[in-house]
This record gives C-alpha cells, structure tokens and sequence, in this order.
C-alpha cells in the first residue's frame, strides 16, 4: 500500500457517529500492531476492549471537547488522529494546550506522506480549539514515534504514567508550541 496511497486521493476529516465501527475496528487493530509485541497479551485484550469498542468510539465522537480526524484513501481508513480538550499534565506549562490522545498510521502506509497531512491536521484542529500547543504522551519504548514528533517540532518536558490493563508504564510527555496561524514555533 505504501506505494498506492494517493496523495489527490486522501481525504482527512472529521468522524462522525457513524465512523464508529470503522474506527473501533482500525483502532484496536493499529494498537495491537504497534504495542502487541512488547506487552502481555492478557493485559493488552483488557485494554482494547475498554478502550476500542464501538460504543466507546461513539462517545468520543459525539463528545465535543474531542476531535477524530480520519484519514482515508479511496475510502478505505489509512490513519487517524484524536486531540482533546482536558487538563494536561503539571509537566506542560502552557495552560492552552490540547492533548493529541491518539496518531496511528496504518503500517502499510508509513513513509507515504499521510503522517505529515495529518499532523497538519492536528494543527489545525488545535487551533480551532483556540490552543496555542499540543501535548501527547508516547511510550518511552516506542523510539520510531518518539523520532516522528522531534521531527514534527514537538519536545520532552516530561513523563506521565500511562495504564495499559492494569499495567502502569511510562510515557514521556512532549510538546509542540504553535503561533497563531497554527505551525509549530521556529519551524517550517
């Protein structure tokens, strides 16, 4: 697919309701190939289905303080996005700030270009949010996605625990500042 994906093609949205099987489904399946490996497999199911169920998707993308962006080629899902407005942790000095929850790229369409549209996107959402930075967590075990969000501009101020089924891990904590017209601050 990597090859295939179309750049005139993509088309990057926002979900609404009726995405919910589609995005439960792609969710969890992007999780688990990310993480399945490296975690216990018991734990990793408890975690899925808390998290990944249609009726969960539902209620986030019905919930107005939470954005998911779908990013599809020819109609099929090929990535997604999820920025919320919450508290962030103490960690993050910017009282404004959006989390980016979530940022999964299907694998076959890593090192397409869809990454970079989509963290366009992201921008742009947290913007409309009235943010002027984003934070996220990611897994201190997960050195490719580490790498992506330094690139993108973002940068560790911290670490916060992340519960994946009762297992307590570490995720280091990264934020990108974004000047009014939403591009990360000092970079292009």
């Amino acid at each position: 697919m990597k090859g295939d994906i179309g750049m005139h093609r993509l088309l990057i949205r926002r979900g609404v309701r009726a995405d919910a099987p589609a995005l439960a489904e792609f969710a969890a399946r992007s999780f688990a190939d990310t993480f399945g490996a490296a975690n216990d497999p018991l734990r990793l199911q408890a975690f899925l289905e808390t998290t990944y169920g249609v009726a969960q998707q539902s209620r986030e993308l019905a919930d107005p303080d939470t954005a998911i962006l779908l990013a599809t080629d020819g109609g099929d899902l090929v990535a997604y996005a999820q920025v919320c407005r919450g508290e962030p942790p103490a960690c993050v000095d910017a009282p404004d700030a959006v989390e980016l929850q979530r940022f999964y790229v299907d694998r076959a369409a890593h090192g397409s270009g869809v990454a970079q549209r989509l963290m366009q996107a992201v921008r742009d959402i947290a913007r409309e949010f009235g943010a002027h930075a984003l934070w996220l967590g990611v897994w201190e075990h997960n050195p490719r996605a580490i790498a992506f969000y330094a690139k993108c501009g973002y940068t560790d101020v911290g670490c916060k625990t992340f519960d994946l089924g009762g297992d307590r891990q570490t995720d280091r904590v990264m934020l990108l500042r974004l000047d009014r017209a939403g591009a990360p601050r000092g970079r292009g």
